[in-house]
């Protein structure tokens, strides 16, 4: 294979180039860097011994392709030829190609196998698809990106079914489909005429406009077009992985609204997040940022703007762990579309144009594009795609933070109360304390804003789209949020006040009383003793879980450490971050799952090829079994704080009794294991459920996560809204499943939790433990209440529910007699 070495003034530029080629090629491509002078921080420059020994590490008898920026790295790679040994140097091409574009080209071309001259052509023509995307760089530019047809290559047609069109996240994952094969992707909307548009462009796909209904053509030239169109089809059948938003526990569906009548005072709105709030309205506006005159040399600006990008990835990744460990993948994949927009070259190639071209500061060039694509947002017609706009500015202003070196605008309030603003970002509401941010009313924005999804998983009432008279409440005027219902009332008079304070006042007493109890055991009437746990994505979950109460943690997704990075993180790192949980937990037990990834989560360092169907493909288990080095490097970190801390460990998507022999055997030659581990597998998977019995002779204790079982048992992906009605935890099918794992768990004296939705459910507690389930898993805020629905159960009384419930018929059935057990 043919090595590839990138030299620039830049050591952050140089590093910023590989990151991404090796992202298009693969890790296994030979890429090594020369950037900046060999001193601490690197300092701008270029130095030839550095070239000389990149150009060393890169060798391949197949050649060396060198990649140059200006000036000066162009006499330091030639000096480098003159220090190599001449039979080498007769094999090294110093290529004119443009950096970026060139060793993304000639990344993929070597890592084909294809001779140094050929990977050398694909270098100097990286700039093609830009041009046919962005014209000539004289034209003026265009307001959507688009891109000139993929030619005489293949095509195909799909009707998008996806609830809200191609918005951001399925936007994303036909991106990140598209860019994994080595083929050009163009998108055509049929149905209103748009495009065609560059299917490796997050912004492009997006700004098509493309809503539920519309039908796409899809066209790929180059040597990987078969491939990604079947892979495009395949993720269009799936209806691109989209989830309906999820519904409310019902207990938040049954909460009483108060009916308003229009009028003085009362200010309409869209339901968004349950609850009421009431408070002096605090007025959050984004300051801000100022936009410098003048601008430094070119390289210097071009350099400071890929370290501003760099920046706010590492910001959104963190941002994107927090959510996934608090609120689940789901809600966690809002930034996958904020990464994208990071590398979006629609965005980025014109900023640097405009450096170079323009002579302004990268924060004048930043602001003007991100501007100019925010109002092609503003401007398209469903309102779903409108409300992404608001996403853009917020990863604009963050990059364009870092660039002016000051903090990055947060909401800030001086004091409790209801923000008033006209849109919030996700990084915006991710950000809010909910003790001091009420409740939310917002000017736009609607109920399936990325904004009104964190506020629901925060548990901060809101009402959105209320319009611009929402804008004319005064600072600190009386408000009161109601969630439920979409109503905001302006300084109520005191009868109305009244009644909402108690509605209010009555559900806090009950969370109140709840957690008050929270730190104590659960334990049922008749003395039997329920474990209920925290389900977490990070060690700051775990002290936040121990303050609400859990009595260990169910469930430590462990994808947080492997995410937002370039490279898989070793025993060392991994061991760290264990063992800050454990120590966090005081002594409590601490159940690791290890990775869950594959290609429906992929990292981009394993260079996983996509799947017709990624939910039943290498993911879990298989995926640590098919890479044993990342199974064995989690493994080895874990056997080394079970030395001193209580842990359990737990495989997850496993279907097979093999795959759980080979996952113990990998497990026995990670070290030595304490008698005090347990090893435990996840029960998602219908065989692993019929399986059950015979798991039970390999594991100590089986964790049932059921939002997959329901999902495979039932053959209906939530995602997909023509049958997502079926997928209901409760159905009798799921429910026997449940049993059945519990009856062989029990045959062999083992244990059985629950860590899926289901198991933060009070209306469910009942049943779970009536069924057999020791241990209930769940999200921190749910502890309290959990516990006190558990204090409230008589198993015998529990496992007769349990029994008429598995008579039922259909999940309607199920959810009647838990409503009538309720009421009785």
């Amino acid at each position: 294979m043919v090595g590839i070495v990138i030299v620039s003034h830049s050591h952050l530029i140089a590093e910023g180039v590989a990151e991404l080629a090796r992202e298009m090629g693969g890790p296994d491509v030979r890429l090594e860097t020369a950037g900046g002078l060999d001193m601490p921080d690197h300092p701008i420059g270029t130095d030839a011994v550095l070239v000389m020994e990149a150009i060393d590490r890169a060798w391949s008898e197949d050649g060396v392709l060198v990649l140059m920026d200006l000036g000066s790295a162009v006499l330091s790679a030639e000096m480098a030829l003159d220090l190599i040994p001449e039979e080498r140097g007769s094999k090294v091409l110093l290529c004119e190609a443009p950096i970026v574009e060139g060793a993304v080209a000639a990344a993929v071309t070597a890592k084909l196998g294809a001779p140094l001259d050929h990977v050398a052509r694909e270098a100097r023509g990286g700039l093609a698809g830009k041009i046919a995307h962005l014209g000539d760089a004289g034209d003026e530019e265009p307001p959507v990106p688009s891109a000139a047809p993929a030619g005489d290559g293949a095509s195909i047609r799909v009707t998008v079914t996806a609830g809200h069109g191609l918005h951001a996240r399925p936007a994303a994952r036909l991106v990140q489909t598209a860019s994994s094969f080595d083929a050009r992707v163009t998108i055509r909307d049929l149905t209103n005429g748009r495009g065609p548009a560059d299917a490796a462009s997050l912004n492009a796909v997006a700004m098509l406009g493309t809503t539920q209904g519309h039908e796409i053509e899809i066209a790929a030239v180059g040597p990987g077009a078969p491939a990604a169109l079947a892979a495009i089809r395949a993720l269009a059948e799936r209806n691109f992985d989209d989830r309906p938003e999820p519904e409310p526990p019902e207990a938040q569906r049954a909460a009483p609204a108060i009916p308003s009548p229009d009028g003085p005072g009362i200010v309409r709105g869209r339901p968004a997040s349950p609850g009421i709030a009431i408070g002096p309205a605090r007025r959050f506006r984004t300051p801000d940022l100022p936009i410098p005159e003048g601008s430094g040399p070119i390289d210097v600006e071009i350099a400071s703007f890929e370290a501003a990008l760099d920046h706010v990835r590492d910001e959104i990744a963190r941002q994107r762990a927090l959510v996934a460990g608090r609120a689940g993948a789901d809600e966690a994949e809002i930034f996958d579309a904020h990464l994208l927009m990071l590398r979006d070259d629609a965005l980025l190639a014109p900023t640097k144009r405009a450096i170079a071209d323009d002579d302004i500061s990268a924060a004048a060039a930043w602001h003007e594009v991100i501007e100019r694509a925010a109002q092609a947002w503003d401007g398209l017609d469903d309102e779903y795609l409108r409300a992404r706009a608001a996403d853009l500015r917020s990863v604009g202003r963050q990059v364009l933070a870092h660039l002016l070196d000051v903090p990055v605008p947060r909401p800030s309030l001086e004091a409790p109360g209801v923000v008033i603003a006209s849109d919030l970002s996700p990084a915006d509401t991710v950000g809010l304390d909910p003790t001091i941010a009420l409740g939310i009313a917002t000017a736009a924005g609607g109920p399936t804003s990325h904004a009104a999804v964190l506020a629901r998983s925060s548990g901060i009432p809101a009402v959105v789209g209320a319009g611009d008279a929402l804008l004319a409440i005064a600072e600190g005027t009386t408000v009161v949020v109601d969630g439920t219902a979409g109503v905001i009332h302006v300084d109520p008079d005191e009868s109305l006040l009244a009644e909402l304070t108690a509605v209010r006042d009555e559900r806090a007493v009950a969370l109140r009383d709840a957690q008050a109890s929270a730190l104590e055991p659960a334990i049922t009437i008749d003395g039997t003793t329920i474990e209920v746990a925290a389900n977490i994505g990070s060690p700051a979950d775990a002290v936040r879980s121990v303050a609400a109460g859990a009595d260990g943690v169910g469930l430590f997704r462990t994808e947080f450490l492997f995410m937002g990075r370039s490279a898989m993180p070793d025993a060392r790192e991994q061991e760290a971050a264990y063992r800050e949980t454990a120590e966090a937990l005081g002594g409590r037990p601490l159940l690791i799952r290890t990775l869950d990834a594959g290609a429906d989560k992929p990292l981009p360092y394993l260079d996983q090829p996509p799947e017709p169907n990624p939910f039943l493909g290498v993911r879990g288990i298989r995926l640590g079994l098919e890479r044993p080095e990342l199974l064995l490097t989690q493994l080895r970190a874990i056997l080394r704080v079970a030395a001193d801390h209580p842990l359990r460990v737990m495989f997850p998507m496993v279907a097979t009794v093999d795959e759980l022999l080979a996952a113990n055997e990998l497990l026995e030659g990670a070290g030595e294991r304490p008698p005090t581990l347990e090893v435990g597998v996840m029960i998602e998977v219908p065989s692993a459920a019929v399986l059950a019995d015979r798991l039970a002779e390999h594991a100590d204790f089986f964790s049932i996560g059921t939002n997959d079982l329901t999902q495979y048992t039932m053959a209906a992906d939530r995602g997909n809204v023509r049958v997502s009605g079926l997928a209901d935890a409760v159905h009798p099918a799921v429910l026997r499943s449940i049993r059945m794992t519990v009856d062989a768990a029990n045959a062999r004296g083992r244990w059985v939790g629950v860590c899926g939705e289901l198991a933060g459910d009070t209306d469910a507690t009942e049943l779970l433990l009536g069924l057999g389930v020791s241990e209930l898993s769940m999200g921190a805020p749910s502890i309290a209440l959990v516990k006190r629905q558990v204090r409230t159960v008589d198993l015998a009384h529990a496992r007769a529910l349990a029994d008429e419930a598995l008579s039922c018929a259909t999940s309607a059935e199920v959810r009647e007699l838990l409503r009538s057990a309720r009421i009785g």
